[in-house]
C-alpha cells in the first residue's frame, strides 16, 4: 500500500471494476423479498447540484447496505426530461445568443433541446459514477424513452375512459414569460407591498389591486352577511371609463374586511371571481392575453403590458374624478416558480384530471400504512395537500415534453383521445382530417408514473418482482409535486401503492445555515470538491450531523474532516497489513473471529460487536448520520487510538485480531466510503479480482 491514499489514483478504476463485475445488477430470488429503490430521476438539463449529491449519497448507502445483507437489491437509475425546467434553461441559453424560441419551428426547437439534453444527460450519468452510485445501468431509463411514453399514454387513455380526464375552459395560472400554464402547486406565493385603489362605481366604492382589468368586470359582489353593504344587493354599479352597468350581487366568498367590502368580479382574471362567476352564471370577459398584454379593451390600452396599462388606467380614472384614494397594502401574490415573475390568471381551455377520487384512495393508503412516511411531519403535509387538491391542469404550452395524444376533428371540432397512435377518423362524424393538440403533458404527470413505468418497461418479470418498491427518497420540497402524485397514479394504474416507505431528505445549506443558491454565491460544486477531497469524503460529509429528513449544513471544512477520516482508515490498514499473518499472506480470506488473549483483545472484540449492532440498527431505521458517527468513533477512537496503540509491543500475538477487526470495519464502512474500503480490501482481503467488498456479506450483529 502507498504511504498516502490518493483517491485520484483509484476511484475511476474501482468504479469500472464494480460495474463490469455485474455487482450492480441484482440476482432475482423469488424466495427472497427484494430491496428496490427507483432513483429520483435528476433533470437532464444541468450538471448535478449539491442537493442531488446528498440524495445520491443517502440512496447509495442504503443500497450498498441491503446488497451486503444478501437481499436482491435493485437501484434503478434514470433521467427526467423535466419539461418546462429544461425548456426554461435552454431558452436562457438562446437569449445569450440573441435568439428566442420564436425563431424556430416546433420540430427544430424540439431537436435542438433533445441534442442539448442528450449531451448533458451523458455528463450527469458520469457524475453519478464519479460519486460512486452503485445503480444498475443495464436498467437505465429516460422519461422520453418510447416505451415510457407508451405507458404514459396508456394511463392517460385509461383516466379519460374512466371519466377522470376532461378538457375544459377554466381559469389557470399562466406565466407570460414561460408561455405556459401551471398547476396550483407550481405557483409560489409571496408577500409584497402594492397599491390598493379605491374606485367610484356609482352607488358603491370598490377596492382593487388590479384596476387595469376593470374592462372585464361583470358584477360587483358583497357579502350578504355584511350589514354595511348588504343593502346594495340588486342595485346597479357603473364601471368607470366605459360606463357599463353591472349588477351588485351577494356572495359568501367576499371578505367584508377587505377594502370597502365590495369586490369587483372579474371571472376571466381571478380564481375567486371565477368561482363566484360560475356560481352566479356570470359571463367571462378576457382582457389580458397569453403575452401579458391587454386585449379587448378601448384602443388606447390595447397592446400595453399589465404594468403599463395599470398606470395609464389609474391616471385616466383620476382625470374623470372616479379615483377615490390610493393606499399601500401588503398582500400575497402568485409568482412563477421558475422566473419569480407575476402569474397571470387567465381563462383557457386545458386538459384537467379530476383528483378528488384519486386523492381519497391515496389518503386511505396512507391511513392504512400501505405507504409509510418515515417522518410523521411529512405524512401530515401529504395528507393536507391530498385533502385540498383541486383538479390538476396537466397540459403545458411548451414544445419540450410528451405531446398529449388528443386529436381535434377539423369538421365537428370534437376531441378524440387515444393511447398513442392517431385515430384513423373522427368517431363522431367519420372525418379523416384530425389535428393533434400542440400541448405537452405536465412533466409531473409523466414522472408521477415513474415507479411502475420503469419496471414495466425493463427486464421481464421486473414489475412483478420489484413492485411495489421498498422506498422512495426525494427532497421534501417536491412532496406535493411528485410523491403524492406517484401515490395517486400508482394506485390508479396498478391498484398497488408504488412504494412502501417515503424517506424524504432535507436540503443542503451552507455552514451558516443559508440555503445554497447561485444568487447568494454560496454554491458548492459536488464534482469539484469530490475531485479535491475524494468522493468518500463528500458522501459522508453530506449525511453527517443531521437526520435524513432534516436540512444539513455543509462546508469545505466538513468535507476536509471526512477526507482525514478516509486517510485514517488507510493508515490503520497500512499499519495492520505491513505485518500480515502467514494465513492472510498465503491464502487471503474473510477471517473468522479469533480468540481473545488479553483484556484489550476482549474489549476491542466486544466494542466491535456493539458497534456492528448499533450501526446495523441505525441503518435499518434510516438514521444514517448516527450510523456514520458510531463508525467514526469506533474506528478512530476504539480501534486506532486505543487498541492499535496497545498492540505495538505484542504485534504477532495481536495480528489475527487486528486483521479481523480491520476486515469487519471495512465492511461496516463500505456503504459510506466505498472507494477507499474497496481499495484496501482488494489489496489484502480479496481471494481474487472477482472477490469484491461490494458483494461481501454484512457483519452479523450479536
Amino acid at each position: 500500500m502507498d504511504k498516502v491514499y490518493d483517491h485520484k489514483k483509484y476511484e475511476a478504476d474501482i468504479y469500472k471494476a464494480w460495474e463490469t463485475s455485474g455487482a450492480f445488477t441484482p440476482k432475482v430470488d423469488k424466495k427472497q423479498k427484494p430491496f428496490c429503490l427507483i432513483m429520483s430521476p435528476p433533470n437532464a438539463n444541468d450538471p448535478l447540484h449539491i442537493g442531488y449529491a446528498r440524495e445520491m449519497s443517502t440512496q447509495d448507502i442504503l443500497v450498498r447496505y441491503h446488497r451486503m445483507r444478501g437481499e436482491p437489491t435493485l437501484w434503478l437509475p434514470g433521467a427526467d426530461h423535466a419539461g418546462i425546467e429544461t425548456q426554461y434553461v435552454f431558452e436562457k441559453r438562446l437569449k445569450e445568443k440573441g435568439k428566442s424560441r420564436f425563431d424556430y419551428d416546433r420540430e427544430t426547437l424540439y431537436q435542438m433541446i433533445w441534442d442539448y439534453v442528450a449531451q448533458n444527460k451523458h455528463i450527469m450519468e458520469n457524475q453519478l459514477r464519479q460519486l460512486g452510485a452503485s445503480c444498475d445501468w443495464t436498467r437505465n431509463k429516460f422519461t422520453l424513452d418510447p416505451d415510457i411514453v407508451k405507458v404514459v399514454y396508456q394511463t392517460f387513455k385509461k383516466l379519460y375512459d374512466e371519466g377522470f380526464v376532461y378538457r375544459g375552459e377554466r381559469i389557470v395560472n399562466y406565466c407570460p414569460r414561460c408561455g405556459t400554464s401551471f398547476s396550483e402547486l407550481e405557483v409560489d406565493h409571496v408577500e409584497r407591498e402594492d397599491e390598493i385603489y379605491y374606485l367610484d362605481y356609482g352607488v358603491v366604492t370598490i377596492a382593487t389591486t388590479r384596476p387595469e382589468t376593470i374592462f372585464a368586470d361583470v358584477a360587483v359582489a358583497v357579502n350578504p352577511k355584511d350589514s354595511k353593504n348588504k343593502r346594495l344587493i340588486g342595485k346597479k354599479a357603473i364601471i368607470p371609463l366605459i360606463n357599463r352597468e353591472i349588477e351588485i350581487i351577494g356572495d359568501s366568498l367576499v371578505d367584508p374586511k377587505f377594502g370597502t367590502g365590495a369586490l369587483k368580479i372579474t371571472p376571466g382574471h381571478d380564481p375567486v371571481d371565477f368561482e363566484i362567476g360560475q356560481k352566479h352564471k356570470l359571463p367571462i370577459i378576457s382582457v389580458v392575453d397569453e403575452n401579458g398584454k391587454l386585449t379587448n379593451t378601448p384602443q388606447q390600452y390595447t397592446g400595453l403590458s399589465t404594468a403599463v396599462a395599470r398606470e395609464k388606467v389609474v391616471n385616466d380614472i383620476e382625470d374623470t374624478g372616479k379615483l377615490v384614494k390610493v393606499e399601500k397594502i401588503k398582500h400575497v401574490v402568485g409568482v412563477c416558480y421558475r422566473d419569480k415573475g407575476l402569474i397571470e390568471p387567465i381563462v383557457s381551455k386545458q386538459w384537467f384530471i379530476k383528483v378528488e377520487a384519486l386523492a381519497k384512495k391515496a389518503l386511505t393508503a396512507i391511513k392504512n400504512k400501505n405507504v409509510r412516511f418515515e417522518a410523521i411531519k411529512f405524512e401530515k403535509i401529504a395528507t393536507h395537500w391530498l385533502k385540498n387538491l383541486k383538479d390538476w391542469n396537466i397540459s403545458r404550452q411548451i414544445v419540450w415534453g410528451i405531446r398529449i395524444p388528443a386529436w381535434r376533428c377539423d369538421k365537428c371540432l370534437e376531441w378524440t383521445v387515444s393511447g398513442g397512435a392517431p385515430p384513423a377518423e373522427c368517431p363522431m362524424c367519420g372525418n379523416k382530417k384530425l389535428t393533434q393538440d400542440a400541448d405537452t403533458f405536465d412533466t409531473w404527470f409523466s414522472s408521477g408514473q415513474w415507479p411502475f413505468a420503469t419496471l414495466k418497461t425493463n427486464k421481464p418479470g421486473d414489475f412483478d418482482y420489484f413492485y411495489p418498491t421498498a422506498i422512495i427518497n426525494p427532497a421534501y420540497d417536491i412532496l406535493p409535486f411528485w410523491v403524492i402524485r406517484m401515490i395517486m397514479l400508482g394506485l390508479f394504474a396498478t391498484n398497488k401503492v408504488p412504494f412502501e416507505t417515503v424517506l424524504l431528505h432535507g436540503l443542503v445549506r451552507d455552514k451558516h445555515g443559508v440555503k445554497i443558491s447561485k444568487s447568494k454565491g454560496n454554491v458548492i460544486n459536488p464534482i469539484e470538491v469530490a475531485k479535491k477531497y475524494g468522493a468518500d469524503a463528500l458522501r459522508v460529509a453530506l449525511i453527517w450531523g443531521s437526520l435524513v429528513e432534516n436540512d444539513s449544513s455543509l462546508s469545505e471544512e466538513n468535507i476536509k474532516g471526512q477526507r482525514n477520516f478516509a486517510n485514517k482508515i488507510w493508515n490503520i490498514s497500512r499499519f495492520v497489513l505491513m505485518n500480515k499473518s502467514e494465513t492472510l499472506s498465503t491464502k487471503p480470506k474473510i477471517l473468522k473471529r479469533p480468540r481473545a488473549k488479553t483484556e484489550e483483545d476482549k474489549k476491542i472484540l466486544e466494542g466491535l460487536k456493539k458497534a456492528t449492532t448499533k450501526i446495523t440498527n441505525a441503518l435499518e431505521k434510516y438514521r444514517l448520520n448516527e450510523a456514520a458517527e458510531k463508525l467514526y468513533d469506533f474506528i478512530w477512537n476504539d480501534f486506532a487510538n486505543k487498541y492499535l496503540e496497545s498492540t505495538k509491543t505484542r504485534r504477532n500475538e495481536a495480528q489475527p485480531i487486528l486483521e479481523y477487526v480491520l476486515a469487519t470495519s471495512l465492511k461496516l464502512a463500505h456503504p459510506f466510503m466505498p472507494f477507499v474500503t474497496e481499495v484496501i480490501w482488494s489489496t489484502s482481503f480479496a481471494r481474487d479480482t472477482k472477490d469484491l467488498l461490494i458483494t461481501s456479506n454484512w457483519p452479523e450483529k450479536h
